[in-house]
Protein backbone atom coordinates (compact mmCIF):
# COMPACT_ATOMS: atom_id res chain seq x y z
CA UNK A 1 0.00 0.00 0.00
CA UNK A 2 3.04 2.63 1.15
CA UNK A 3 4.50 1.64 -2.23
CA UNK A 4 0.94 2.83 -4.44
CA UNK A 5 0.85 5.75 -2.58
CA UNK A 6 4.50 6.73 -3.07
CA UNK A 7 3.99 5.72 -7.16
CA UNK A 8 0.92 8.16 -7.30
CA UNK A 9 2.83 10.63 -5.38
CA UNK A 10 5.64 10.57 -7.91
CA UNK A 11 2.94 10.87 -10.60
CA UNK A 12 0.80 13.78 -9.23
CA UNK A 13 4.45 15.79 -8.64
CA UNK A 14 5.07 14.57 -12.19
CA UNK A 15 2.30 15.93 -13.62
CA UNK A 16 2.12 19.20 -11.27
CA UNK A 17 5.47 19.72 -12.93
CA UNK A 18 4.17 19.47 -16.55
CA UNK A 19 1.35 21.76 -15.32
CA UNK A 20 3.24 24.52 -14.05
CA UNK A 21 5.96 24.32 -16.92
CA UNK A 22 3.09 24.60 -19.67
CA UNK A 23 1.07 27.35 -17.65
CA UNK A 24 4.77 29.31 -17.23
CA UNK A 25 5.45 29.36 -21.03
CA UNK A 26 2.53 30.65 -21.79
CA UNK A 27 2.49 34.06 -23.34
CA UNK A 28 1.36 36.01 -20.47
CA UNK A 29 1.26 33.92 -17.39
CA UNK A 30 3.71 34.44 -14.39
CA UNK A 31 5.10 37.62 -16.62
CA UNK A 32 8.43 38.80 -15.34
CA UNK A 33 10.30 41.42 -17.04
CA UNK A 34 14.30 41.31 -16.94
CA UNK A 35 16.40 43.05 -14.29
CA UNK A 36 20.00 43.19 -15.67
CA UNK A 37 21.84 45.91 -14.84
CA UNK A 38 24.83 45.72 -17.08
CA UNK A 39 26.66 47.42 -20.46
CA UNK A 40 26.57 45.47 -23.33
CA UNK A 41 28.91 43.89 -26.12
CA UNK A 42 27.51 44.44 -29.09
CA UNK A 43 29.08 42.55 -32.40
CA UNK A 44 26.05 43.16 -34.96
CA UNK A 45 22.81 45.04 -33.64
CA UNK A 46 20.59 42.84 -35.30
CA UNK A 47 21.53 40.06 -32.74
CA UNK A 48 19.76 41.99 -30.15
CA UNK A 49 16.56 40.51 -30.96
CA UNK A 50 17.50 37.23 -30.66
CA UNK A 51 19.17 37.65 -27.88
CA UNK A 52 15.98 39.55 -26.06
CA UNK A 53 13.92 36.45 -27.06
CA UNK A 54 15.26 34.54 -24.28
CA UNK A 55 15.12 37.09 -22.13
CA UNK A 56 11.36 38.88 -22.26
CA UNK A 57 8.91 36.66 -21.90
CA UNK A 58 6.82 35.48 -25.00
CA UNK A 59 3.66 37.50 -25.16
CA UNK A 60 5.89 41.15 -24.29
CA UNK A 61 8.52 40.03 -26.75
CA UNK A 62 6.23 39.04 -29.26
CA UNK A 63 4.45 42.47 -28.75
CA UNK A 64 7.79 44.54 -28.99
CA UNK A 65 9.24 42.76 -32.71
CA UNK A 66 5.60 42.21 -34.19
CA UNK A 67 4.53 43.93 -37.24
CA UNK A 68 1.55 43.94 -39.28
CA UNK A 69 -0.22 40.91 -41.60
CA UNK A 70 2.30 39.35 -43.44
CA UNK A 71 5.13 42.06 -42.14
CA UNK A 72 6.16 42.69 -45.57
CA UNK A 73 6.21 46.50 -44.30
CA UNK A 74 7.83 45.51 -41.25
CA UNK A 75 11.35 44.04 -43.24
CA UNK A 76 10.72 46.50 -46.44
CA UNK A 77 11.55 49.22 -43.63
CA UNK A 78 15.04 47.53 -43.63
CA UNK A 79 15.75 46.40 -46.78
CA UNK A 80 14.73 49.63 -48.56
CA UNK A 81 18.29 51.05 -47.51
CA UNK A 82 19.71 48.46 -49.99
CA UNK A 83 18.18 50.09 -52.58
CA UNK A 84 20.72 53.27 -52.41
CA UNK A 85 24.50 53.39 -52.18
CA UNK A 86 26.76 55.43 -50.28
CA UNK A 87 30.13 56.90 -52.69
CA UNK A 88 32.96 55.98 -51.01
CA UNK A 89 35.25 58.97 -50.59
CA UNK A 90 38.85 59.43 -50.02
CA UNK A 91 41.66 62.16 -49.72
CA UNK A 92 39.32 64.63 -48.18
CA UNK A 93 40.85 64.95 -44.87
CA UNK A 94 38.44 64.06 -42.66
CA UNK A 95 38.94 63.06 -39.35
CA UNK A 96 36.85 62.31 -35.74
CA UNK A 97 33.83 63.27 -37.52
CA UNK A 98 31.51 65.25 -35.49
CA UNK A 99 28.04 63.40 -35.05
CA UNK A 100 26.72 66.69 -32.79
CA UNK A 101 23.61 68.25 -33.79
CA UNK A 102 20.23 70.29 -32.92
CA UNK A 103 16.70 69.30 -33.24
CA UNK A 104 14.34 72.03 -32.38
CA UNK A 105 16.48 74.17 -30.35
CA UNK A 106 17.83 70.95 -28.18
CA UNK A 107 21.58 70.01 -28.92
CA UNK A 108 22.52 66.57 -28.90
CA UNK A 109 25.18 64.30 -28.95
CA UNK A 110 24.08 62.28 -32.26
CA UNK A 111 21.54 62.47 -34.64
CA UNK A 112 19.46 59.51 -33.17
CA UNK A 113 16.31 59.87 -30.61
CA UNK A 114 14.75 57.65 -28.62
CA UNK A 115 11.00 56.81 -30.79
CA UNK A 116 7.82 56.88 -28.52
CA UNK A 117 6.67 52.81 -28.09
CA UNK A 118 4.45 51.48 -25.68
CA UNK A 119 5.04 49.57 -22.62
CA UNK A 120 9.17 49.51 -21.89
CA UNK A 121 8.14 47.49 -18.93
CA UNK A 122 7.41 44.59 -20.88
CA UNK A 123 11.18 44.45 -21.16
CA UNK A 124 12.63 45.76 -18.34
CA UNK A 125 11.16 46.34 -14.34
CA UNK A 126 13.03 49.66 -14.66
CA UNK A 127 10.63 50.35 -17.61
CA UNK A 128 10.75 53.91 -19.35
CA UNK A 129 12.12 55.30 -16.51
CA UNK A 130 15.36 52.91 -17.51
CA UNK A 131 14.90 53.76 -20.88
CA UNK A 132 14.98 57.40 -19.99
CA UNK A 133 18.33 57.54 -17.60
CA UNK A 134 20.09 55.16 -20.91
CA UNK A 135 18.98 58.24 -23.59
CA UNK A 136 19.90 61.25 -21.24
CA UNK A 137 23.23 59.12 -20.24
CA UNK A 138 23.42 59.13 -23.83
CA UNK A 139 23.38 62.88 -24.51
CA UNK A 140 20.06 62.17 -26.26
CA UNK A 141 16.47 63.25 -26.58
CA UNK A 142 13.50 60.38 -24.83
CA UNK A 143 10.19 60.61 -26.50
CA UNK A 144 8.08 58.87 -24.20
CA UNK A 145 4.32 57.33 -25.02
CA UNK A 146 1.23 57.73 -23.29
CA UNK A 147 1.12 54.36 -23.28
CA UNK A 148 4.19 53.87 -21.27
CA UNK A 149 4.09 51.82 -18.44
CA UNK A 150 5.91 54.46 -15.91
CA UNK A 151 4.51 57.65 -15.37
CA UNK A 152 5.29 60.95 -17.03
CA UNK A 153 6.85 61.81 -13.46
CA UNK A 154 8.73 59.00 -13.15
CA UNK A 155 10.39 59.30 -16.57
CA UNK A 156 10.95 63.19 -16.09
CA UNK A 157 12.43 62.41 -12.62
CA UNK A 158 14.90 59.72 -13.78
CA UNK A 159 15.81 61.60 -16.77
CA UNK A 160 17.19 64.54 -14.52
CA UNK A 161 16.59 67.09 -16.85
CA UNK A 162 17.57 65.93 -20.16
CA UNK A 163 15.33 66.33 -23.03
CA UNK A 164 12.33 64.39 -23.13
CA UNK A 165 9.14 64.95 -25.10
CA UNK A 166 5.28 63.84 -25.02
CA UNK A 167 3.61 61.35 -27.68
CA UNK A 168 0.29 61.89 -27.51
CA UNK A 169 -2.59 59.75 -28.63
CA UNK A 170 -5.65 62.20 -28.53
CA UNK A 171 -8.11 61.21 -26.42
CA UNK A 172 -12.36 61.38 -27.55
CA UNK A 173 -12.33 63.45 -23.87
CA UNK A 174 -10.69 66.73 -25.34
CA UNK A 175 -10.46 67.99 -21.96
CA UNK A 176 -8.11 64.97 -20.64
CA UNK A 177 -6.25 65.72 -23.98
CA UNK A 178 -5.49 69.24 -22.23
CA UNK A 179 -4.97 67.89 -18.84
CA UNK A 180 -1.68 65.54 -20.07
CA UNK A 181 -0.53 68.13 -22.37
CA UNK A 182 -0.55 70.96 -19.72
CA UNK A 183 0.97 67.84 -17.04
CA UNK A 184 3.76 67.15 -19.46
CA UNK A 185 4.37 70.82 -19.67
CA UNK A 186 4.73 71.10 -16.10
CA UNK A 187 7.24 68.11 -15.57
CA UNK A 188 9.44 69.90 -18.33
CA UNK A 189 8.64 68.00 -21.46
CA UNK A 190 9.81 70.12 -24.33
CA UNK A 191 7.80 69.01 -27.29
CA UNK A 192 4.07 67.08 -27.98
CA UNK A 193 4.70 64.18 -30.78
CA UNK A 194 1.44 64.20 -31.67
CA UNK A 195 0.32 60.81 -33.56
CA UNK A 196 -1.71 60.25 -36.40
CA UNK A 197 -1.62 56.89 -38.35
CA UNK A 198 -2.67 55.24 -35.08
CA UNK A 199 -6.81 55.61 -35.46
CA UNK A 200 -6.99 51.88 -34.86
CA UNK A 201 -4.39 49.37 -34.23
CA UNK A 202 -2.56 47.32 -37.28
CA UNK A 203 -4.31 43.53 -37.42
CA UNK A 204 -0.82 42.03 -35.61
CA UNK A 205 -1.31 38.53 -36.10
CA UNK A 206 1.18 37.29 -33.37
CA UNK A 207 -0.34 39.44 -30.55
CA UNK A 208 -4.18 37.43 -32.04
CA UNK A 209 -2.48 34.15 -31.60
CA UNK A 210 -0.88 35.06 -28.27
CA UNK A 211 -4.12 36.30 -27.24
CA UNK A 212 -2.13 39.26 -25.80
CA UNK A 213 -2.98 41.27 -22.51
CA UNK A 214 -0.45 44.03 -20.98
CA UNK A 215 0.32 42.44 -18.12
CA UNK A 216 1.23 45.83 -16.74
CA UNK A 217 -0.59 48.67 -16.00
CA UNK A 218 0.03 51.82 -18.36
CA UNK A 219 -0.48 54.29 -15.79
CA UNK A 220 -1.50 58.10 -18.33
CA UNK A 221 -4.07 56.93 -19.69
CA UNK A 222 -5.35 54.83 -17.22
CA UNK A 223 -8.23 57.46 -16.14
CA UNK A 224 -9.13 56.95 -19.92
CA UNK A 225 -8.80 54.13 -20.74
CA UNK A 226 -10.18 52.11 -17.32
CA UNK A 227 -8.09 49.20 -16.28
CA UNK A 228 -5.46 48.84 -18.67
CA UNK A 229 -3.84 45.62 -17.09
CA UNK A 230 -5.11 42.60 -18.56
CA UNK A 231 -7.21 44.88 -21.45
CA UNK A 232 -5.27 43.84 -25.49
CA UNK A 233 -4.31 47.19 -27.23
CA UNK A 234 -7.35 46.98 -29.09
CA UNK A 235 -9.73 47.83 -25.82
CA UNK A 236 -7.30 50.63 -24.97
CA UNK A 237 -7.04 51.75 -28.94
CA UNK A 238 -11.30 52.32 -28.09
CA UNK A 239 -11.01 55.27 -25.84
CA UNK A 240 -8.57 57.32 -28.47
CA UNK A 241 -9.82 59.66 -31.27
CA UNK A 242 -10.51 57.64 -34.30
CA UNK A 243 -11.32 60.45 -36.69
CA UNK A 244 -8.70 62.84 -37.30
CA UNK A 245 -8.79 65.77 -39.14
CA UNK A 246 -6.14 69.14 -39.72
CA UNK A 247 -7.85 70.97 -37.08
CA UNK A 248 -6.36 68.59 -34.45
CA UNK A 249 -3.31 69.71 -35.20
CA UNK A 250 -4.52 73.12 -34.66
CA UNK A 251 -6.65 71.62 -31.43
CA UNK A 252 -3.52 70.81 -30.24
CA UNK A 253 -1.63 73.64 -30.82
CA UNK A 254 -3.69 75.55 -29.55
CA UNK A 255 -3.37 73.79 -26.25
CA UNK A 256 -0.03 74.65 -25.97
CA UNK A 257 3.75 76.56 -26.22
CA UNK A 258 5.38 74.04 -26.83
CA UNK A 259 6.76 72.88 -30.67
CA UNK A 260 4.16 70.11 -32.12
CA UNK A 261 5.55 67.65 -34.37
CA UNK A 262 2.78 65.14 -36.77
CA UNK A 263 3.90 61.59 -36.33
CA UNK A 264 3.23 59.32 -39.05
CA UNK A 265 3.46 61.52 -42.15
CA UNK A 266 4.05 58.73 -45.50
CA UNK A 267 3.02 61.13 -48.12
CA UNK A 268 4.16 64.34 -49.31
CA UNK A 269 0.61 65.27 -49.41
CA UNK A 270 0.10 64.91 -46.00
CA UNK A 271 3.14 66.62 -45.15
CA UNK A 272 2.11 69.61 -47.03
CA UNK A 273 -1.57 69.60 -45.09
CA UNK A 274 0.37 69.27 -41.48
CA UNK A 275 2.35 72.20 -42.30
CA UNK A 276 -0.56 74.47 -43.16
CA UNK A 277 -2.41 73.35 -39.89
CA UNK A 278 0.84 74.53 -37.56
CA UNK A 279 3.09 71.51 -37.23
CA UNK A 280 6.37 72.83 -36.32
CA UNK A 281 8.03 69.38 -37.05
CA UNK A 282 7.53 66.51 -39.72
CA UNK A 283 8.18 62.81 -38.02
CA UNK A 284 8.29 60.54 -40.95
CA UNK A 285 7.18 57.05 -39.92
CA UNK A 286 5.15 54.04 -40.67
CA UNK A 287 4.93 53.21 -37.16
CA UNK A 288 7.82 50.35 -37.46
CA UNK A 289 5.79 48.63 -39.91
CA UNK A 290 2.97 47.71 -37.39
CA UNK A 291 -0.28 49.87 -39.23
CA UNK A 292 -0.66 49.50 -42.96
CA UNK A 293 0.79 45.76 -44.23
CA UNK A 294 1.25 46.37 -47.68
CA UNK A 295 2.99 50.21 -47.53
CA UNK A 296 5.92 51.14 -48.60
CA UNK A 297 8.90 51.10 -46.07
CA UNK A 298 9.37 54.50 -44.66
CA UNK A 299 12.89 54.93 -46.25
CA UNK A 300 11.13 54.42 -49.70
CA UNK A 301 8.91 57.91 -49.23
CA UNK A 302 11.42 59.93 -47.75
CA UNK A 303 13.10 61.63 -50.38
CA UNK A 304 9.86 62.47 -51.87
CA UNK A 305 8.95 64.37 -48.45
CA UNK A 306 11.52 66.19 -47.68
CA UNK A 307 11.17 67.48 -51.26
CA UNK A 308 8.13 68.67 -50.54
CA UNK A 309 9.09 70.10 -47.00
CA UNK A 310 11.58 72.21 -48.74
CA UNK A 311 13.01 72.93 -45.37
CA UNK A 312 10.27 75.00 -44.33
CA UNK A 313 10.89 72.36 -40.77
CA UNK A 314 12.61 69.88 -39.20
CA UNK A 315 12.56 65.79 -40.54
CA UNK A 316 12.60 63.32 -38.22
CA UNK A 317 12.45 59.88 -39.49
CA UNK A 318 11.85 56.18 -37.81
CA UNK A 319 11.54 53.02 -38.71
CA UNK A 320 13.85 50.49 -39.53
CA UNK A 321 17.07 52.38 -38.68
CA UNK A 322 19.52 49.62 -37.61
CA UNK A 323 23.05 50.69 -38.39
CA UNK A 324 25.28 53.88 -39.27
CA UNK A 325 24.73 54.17 -42.71
CA UNK A 326 20.80 54.18 -42.49
CA UNK A 327 21.11 56.80 -40.17
CA UNK A 328 23.77 58.27 -43.01
CA UNK A 329 21.01 57.12 -45.93
CA UNK A 330 17.94 59.09 -43.73
CA UNK A 331 20.09 62.19 -42.98
CA UNK A 332 21.21 62.23 -47.16
CA UNK A 333 17.66 61.76 -47.87
CA UNK A 334 16.40 64.96 -46.23
CA UNK A 335 15.97 63.98 -42.33
CA UNK A 336 17.43 66.31 -39.73
CA UNK A 337 17.46 63.35 -37.11
CA UNK A 338 16.35 59.58 -36.87
CA UNK A 339 14.87 57.92 -33.92
CA UNK A 340 15.11 54.19 -32.90
CA UNK A 341 12.51 51.85 -31.06
CA UNK A 342 13.06 48.18 -30.89
CA UNK A 343 17.06 48.10 -30.38
CA UNK A 344 16.56 50.75 -27.40
CA UNK A 345 14.42 48.28 -26.12
CA UNK A 346 16.09 44.79 -26.68
CA UNK A 347 19.25 47.21 -24.84
CA UNK A 348 17.29 47.56 -22.31
CA UNK A 349 16.13 43.81 -21.53
CA UNK A 350 19.45 42.88 -21.99
CA UNK A 351 21.09 45.66 -19.50
CA UNK A 352 18.63 48.15 -18.49
CA UNK A 353 20.02 51.68 -18.46
CA UNK A 354 23.43 50.92 -19.52
CA UNK A 355 22.45 48.34 -22.15
CA UNK A 356 20.14 51.64 -23.51
CA UNK A 357 23.72 53.07 -23.30
CA UNK A 358 25.43 50.55 -24.89
CA UNK A 359 23.32 50.97 -28.07
CA UNK A 360 23.38 54.27 -28.89
CA UNK A 361 27.58 54.17 -28.29
CA UNK A 362 27.55 51.41 -30.76
CA UNK A 363 25.30 53.68 -33.30
CA UNK A 364 27.73 56.32 -32.35
CA UNK A 365 31.21 54.28 -33.21
CA UNK A 366 29.07 52.68 -36.46
CA UNK A 367 28.06 56.53 -37.70
CA UNK A 368 31.57 57.74 -37.32
CA UNK A 369 33.24 54.86 -39.31
CA UNK A 370 30.37 55.77 -42.22
CA UNK A 371 31.39 59.21 -41.90
CA UNK A 372 34.97 58.90 -42.06
CA UNK A 373 35.09 56.13 -45.21
CA UNK A 374 31.89 58.56 -46.95
CA UNK A 375 34.23 61.96 -46.15
CA UNK A 376 31.94 63.59 -44.39
CA UNK A 377 33.30 65.90 -41.04
CA UNK A 378 29.48 66.95 -40.10
CA UNK A 379 26.17 66.02 -40.17
CA UNK A 380 25.47 69.23 -41.99
CA UNK A 381 27.77 67.70 -44.82
CA UNK A 382 25.92 64.36 -44.63
CA UNK A 383 22.78 66.60 -45.74
CA UNK A 384 24.68 67.50 -48.92
CA UNK A 385 25.85 63.97 -50.20
CA UNK A 386 24.30 62.60 -52.91
CA UNK A 387 23.06 58.90 -52.78
CA UNK A 388 23.55 56.73 -55.75
CA UNK A 389 20.68 54.92 -56.33
CA UNK A 390 20.32 51.32 -56.99
CA UNK A 391 18.61 51.60 -60.18
CA UNK A 392 21.61 53.01 -61.68
CA UNK A 393 23.83 49.88 -61.29
CA UNK A 394 21.43 48.09 -62.45
CA UNK A 395 21.21 50.26 -66.01
CA UNK A 396 25.55 49.95 -65.85
CA UNK A 397 25.20 46.46 -65.57
CA UNK A 398 22.60 46.03 -68.64
CA UNK A 399 24.27 48.12 -70.69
Amino acid sequence: MKKIIFILSVILVFLLVVWLVTYMRRPNAGYQASVLDNEIVIYDIDELEELASEIIPQGGFDYIRGGAETENTMHRNISAFDDVDIYPRVLTGVDNPDINTKILGIDISVPVIVAPAAAHGLAHVSAEAGTARGAAAAGTIMSVSNYASSTLAEIAKAGKGAPQWFQLYLSKDNDFNKQIVKRAEELGYRAIILTVDAPVGGNRVADARNNFKFPLALPNVAQKSGKTKGQGIGKIFAAAQNRLTPYDIMRVKAMTDLPVIVKGIQHPDDAEIAILAGADAIWVSNHGGRQLDGAPGAFEVLSEIAQRVNKRVPIIFDSGIRRGQHVFKAIASGADVVAIGRPVIYGLALGGWRGVVSVFDYIKQDLRRVMMLAGTQTIADIKDVKLRPRAAIIMCEEL
